[in-house]
């Protein structure tokens, strides 16, 4: 089965070649990206899981484990294929699991955690991973994408009107910076809205301070796994997809696009690695990051990348073990500053799936019947809405655009 991993073009760099490539461009880069990952994309899983009823110390636990976990998965895969291969985790998963966390147990979601963790593995280790990714109607999958993300651009709104004094200023600053490529290149939009939102939370004295601690270390905590059918059917395959096709396909091409020739089996085997410690502390599963790696290969010589992904998976692994601390600061701002910043981390996420389900003239009907089920948010025999809109896209699509099917399987 190994057989179908991709070896290195050489070996791993030692300290002396790793100094002499580092750099103030790269360490810039590295810092940017995990700055980037842990603002909006941070704000998602607090506000998923404060949605779904977690304990302080489980969003701690998951936060450690998205942090410190793909932080070292991060450090091992780019010192192994000297290429800038920044992990972290599903975005697209953490917000699957919100619904699922309405009518299952934590313990159950875990579950599912781990079962995917072992189909990602199978999938990398098999090199199943490149037929499946091009035989999929991607219209379809990103339709339910779509459907998921929508609530994170609702809550924008949903914010403005409960406290326009926090979300409006931290929306026009996002707005101001993203309308300048120069501006946004300075300052990304996300971080700009942070800072302002932050700045508005102290002058407003609307610090909750009774959740604010001293510095504290990870804790994470460490659960047993139920296995629950509905948990699994609900959650494993849309997991799955999210990693191998949505998340890693993101990831791929960004490195394609900057020349690099990334390892797509081996990045599914460390995925589905990460997958598996990541729910041992209760954290949603690994991915080869789109953005982050954006910000990483966005300048500075190619074969010098990599240690901008060293030193974004270097803050990832300090970040981490001082997850109880962040979070905390996290949680005590207004849960209108959480809303406002995880809608505009997604904002432009939202924009691409909508864009994947309707832009190329394929799959469109089932791509929309994807995203109506999906946005509905009804399950049925205790299994979410996502898979059930991915089911239903499906079956649509073969009934009714079956040129479509015929057109991709001539392409594969």
């Amino acid at each position: 089965m190994l057989a179908h991993l991709e070896r290195p073009a050489g070996p791993a760099p030692g300290l002396r070649r790793i100094l002499d490539d580092f750099g103030l461009t790269y360490f810039a880069n590295g810092l940017i990206a995990f700055i980037f990952s842990a603002t909006g994309p941070l704000a998602v899983i607090l506000s998923v899981g404060t949605r779904g009823g977690l304990s302080q110390a489980e969003l701690a636990s998951w936060v450690f484990g998205v942090f410190f976990v793909n932080g070292l998965v991060t450090l091992t895969m780019s010192l192994r294929y000297r290429m800038p291969l920044g992990f972290a985790w599903t975005i697209p998963g953490t917000v699957l699991v919100g619904p699922a966390l309405q009518h299952l147990s934590f313990a159950e979601v875990i579950g599912a955690f781990y079962a995917t963790s072992l189909l990602v593995l199978v999938m990398g280790a098999s090199g199943w991973v490149k037929r499946v990714m091009s035989a999929l109607p991607m219209p379809i999958v990103m339709g339910m994408v779509a459907g998921v993300f929508l609530r994170f651009g609702l809550d924008i709104v949903r914010a403005l009107d409960s406290d326009v004094a926090i979300a409006a200023p931290m929306i026009i600053a996002f707005l101001l910076l993203s309308a300048s490529p120069a501006w946004a290149k300075r300052m990304p939009p996300v971080i700009g809205a942070l800072l302002i939102g932050a700045l508005l939370i102290g002058a407003l004295g609307r610090v909750d301070t009774s959740t604010l601690g001293s510095l504290a270390f990870a804790q994470p905590v460490v659960q047993a796994p139920v296995w629950s059918l509905g948990a699994l059917v609900e959650l494993v395959v849309p997991l799955a997809i999210t990693v191998l096709v949505v998340q890693n396909g993101q990831g791929t091409a960004v490195l394609r696009g900057a020349q690099h020739e990334p390892p797509v089996n081996a990045i599914a085997v460390a995925c589905g690695v990460g997958a598996f410690f990541s729910a041992m502390v209760g954290a949603v599963s690994t991915c080869l990051t789109g953005p982050s790696n954006a910000l990483m290969t966005s300048s500075g010589r190619m074969d010098r990348q990599y240690t901008a992904a060293l030193t974004f998976g270097l803050f990832g692994v300090l970040f981490g073990l001082l997850a109880p601390t962040f979070t905390g600061l996290m949680l005590a701002a207004p849960k209108e500053f959480i809303m406002v910043l995880g809608g505009l981390a997604m904002l432009r996420v939202l924009q691409a799936a909508f864009l994947g389900s309707f832009g190329g003239g394929k799959f469109t009907l089932g791509a929309l019947v994807s995203l109506i089920v999906t946005v509905a948010d009804i399950g049925m025999f205790n299994i979410g809405a996502a898979f059930w809109g991915l089911v239903a896209g499906f079956g649509v699509s073969w009934l009714m655009e079956k040129h479509d099917f015929t057109a991709l399987a001539n392409r594969t």
